[in-house]
């Protein structure tokens, strides 16, 4: 029997929860574990023990009438009725929920057996940009729709409207568990910046932000630049995303994007997992370049490029031909005489791994905890971004690093890190656990072995190899990722006697549809175990008026901005069979 309560009792448990609740008497028990050592030897803690970090308990919210839709994808989904130009949002039909069955049959009845394991949210590659950053490539959009983005400038409310839905949300839908955690899968910041990093973690935590750098009193970026190429909201110019697309123009919404904001922290805990745009300049340079630091802090930006010198500049990065950025610092140099002025800021200086660590561990971040969000001293001895963690009772996290420091944007991992998870699996094997992995890449994109600078006699491990480790035990469940932007779920059969797992990928939130997910693990008694996949929306509406600049009013012209985006794929959604799922898998 699960060590945690079951479904088939929550209608009846509902008031005397209620009460409990309200009166203090009830604490969320699940999740508020613990972090465990980044490695099993001296190296990651000093010593052969395990070090553990509490998380600040929470009060668990009145339990509600499971299943439920309100404020998922269930219910409603942006959308906008066909045509050309610039298209308005508005509340669309919900997205049903699919049972899956590639790794093994649902058996009938399961429903009224059921019990929860653990239910937990996933955040992926929120791309807190700063937009007037100076080692930003906006002016590569002709080769790229990542390099600029008409929505960017109001990434952080978006975020905040994201972690508002969380605190909303009355528990897990299908189970309803109280919900454990929330973990970020990387790309958390956009361009490795101080400041960047300073605004996730207050969204994250709670608190006051302002969006800007440079001069505290202008906007100095692309989309006042009177470069055609950008849509300028505040201008007249009638710029290609005008006249192509019909893209309004918005008055004021320059001097908004960069106003303070609250973000009212999250109710949860919440862990954080490294991302290659958090761990590299433009999320595909070798970190520790002198100078494209120096260049980051200065006074210059290029804001144009000549479409033949962008495609050569782009085509280099695409292909991972440039990964300590030497073609990008040629470019650079080149182009000194085309640069505009801007206020030079230290705040947009890149961070280190170590400033990483210890930006975490500040206690000025601890929010609803835990302390240091998954990392530890142990990690900072170690010089590691690695680590596990105590999900609940019955199921432990596993967060890896799947940043390679030699550059390029895709992943791999190194040969100590890849020890230290078999050792983790055959522990958690050994102990009856299950096990959920998350890392920032998916499976598909962990193909750049290039060796760690800092390492250089390491071997490197792809994803190949990573996905048929973990199909080899028996413990692990799901393997939790993002970075392709897009809802992807790939089963991956398991050998020597385990039941396999689920490869979870969901979209980003700065590109549409902005999505988060909610993960729920089930145990039906009958031999299965089900994963309940439900994706969620920020908490924005759908419906938005070009007048209202407000924090909730830029938050809707985020989502409505990235929908309208030139270049934007209508894929990234992913199929039905993608999104709201139940996953069914064999029990080991």
């Amino acid at each position: 029997m699960s060590r945690t309560r079951s479904v088939t009792k929550a209608a009846a448990d509902f008031d005397r929860r209620t009460f409990l609740a309200a009166t203090g008497a009830v604490t969320l028990s699940a999740g508020i574990g613990y972090a465990l050592r980044p490695g099993d030897s001296a190296a990651a803690t000093g010593q052969g023990q395990a070090t553990t970090v509490r998380a600040v308990s929470r009060r668990a919210p009145a339990a509600p009438l499971a299943p439920y839709t309100r404020g998922t994808t269930l219910a409603s989904v942006a959308t906008a009725p066909g045509g050309s130009g610039f298209r308005r949002l508005g509340d669309g039909p919900a997205w049903r929920r699919v049972v899956r069955s590639d790794l093994r049959s649902p058996r009938s009845g399961r429903e009224a057996r059921r019990t929860a394991l653990a239910a937990f949210v996933q955040f992926t590659d929120l791309h807190l940009v700063d937009v007037q950053h100076p080692l930003r490539y906006e002016y590569l959009r002709s080769q790229t729709a990542s390099a600029w983005r008409p929505q960017e400038a109001l990434s952080v409310a978006g975020a905040v409207a994201l972690v508002e839905r969380v605190n909303a949300l009355r528990g897990a839908p299908v189970t309803a568990s109280p919900l454990h955690f929330v973990m970020t899968t990387g790309d958390n910041t956009d361009n490795n910046a101080h400041a960047e990093l300073d605004w996730f973690l207050t969204a994250m935590s709670g608190g006051r932000i302002t969006p800007n750098t440079g001069d505290p009193r202008h906007y100095e970026g692309v989309q006042n630049s009177g470069v055609p190429l950008y849509w300028h909201p505040d201008a007249a110019l009638r710029d290609t995303d005008k006249r192509d697309h019909r893209f309004p123009r918005v008055d004021g919404f320059l001097a908004a994007a960069i106003s303070e904001l609250r973000s009212p922290g999250l109710n949860l805990p919440w862990y954080s997992t490294v991302g290659n745009h958090d761990a590299l300049p433009g999320g595909c340079y070798a970190p520790g370049d002198s100078f494209l630091a120096e260049f980051a802090v200065g006074g210059r930006k290029l804001m144009d490029l000549p479409t033949s010198a962008g495609k050569a500049i782009w085509d280099n990065v695409k292909n991972g031909g440039d990964p300590k950025g030497a073609a990008f610092k040629e470019l650079l140099r080149s182009q000194t005489r085309h640069m505009r002025s801007v206020t030079p800021d230290a705040s947009r200086a890149p961070f280190t791994p170590a400033e990483y660590l210890a930006a975490h561990l500040d206690p000025a971040r601890t929010g609803p905890g835990p302390v240091g969000h998954g990392y530890t001293q142990a990690n900072v001895a170690a010089g590691t971004q690695y680590y596990a963690f105590r999900i609940s009772d019955d199921v432990q996290g596993i967060s890896l690093d799947t940043t390679d420091p030699g550059g390029h944007y895709e992943g791999s991992i190194g040969a100590a890190q890849l020890a230290w998870l078999k050792r983790r699996l055959a522990a958690a094997e050994t102990a009856g656990d299950h096990v959920v992995v998350f890392s920032h890449h998916t499976s598909k994109t962990m193909r750049n072995l290039r060796a760690d600078p800092h390492h250089p006699g390491e071997q490197r491990h792809g994803g190949e190899e990573l996905a048929a480790l973990l199909a080899a035990h028996r413990p692990v469940l799901a393997w939790v990722n993002g970075h392709s932007h897009k809802n992807d779920i790939t089963p991956h059969a398991g050998t020597g006697g385990s039941g396999g797992y689920w490869e979870i990928s969901t979209a980003s939130h700065v590109d549409f549809p902005q999505l988060a997910r909610i993960i729920e693990i089930a145990d039906n008694h009958d031999g299965t175990l089900s994963l309940f996949t439900t994706l969620i929306e920020s908490s924005a509406p759908h419906r938005t008026d070009f007048t209202d600049l407000t924090q909730t009013g830029l938050a809707a012209l985020y989502r409505e901005l990235s929908f309208n985006a030139p270049g934007s794929r209508a894929t990234l959604s992913g199929t039905a069979g993608d999104r709201n799922t139940e996953l069914v898998l064999r029990k080991g």
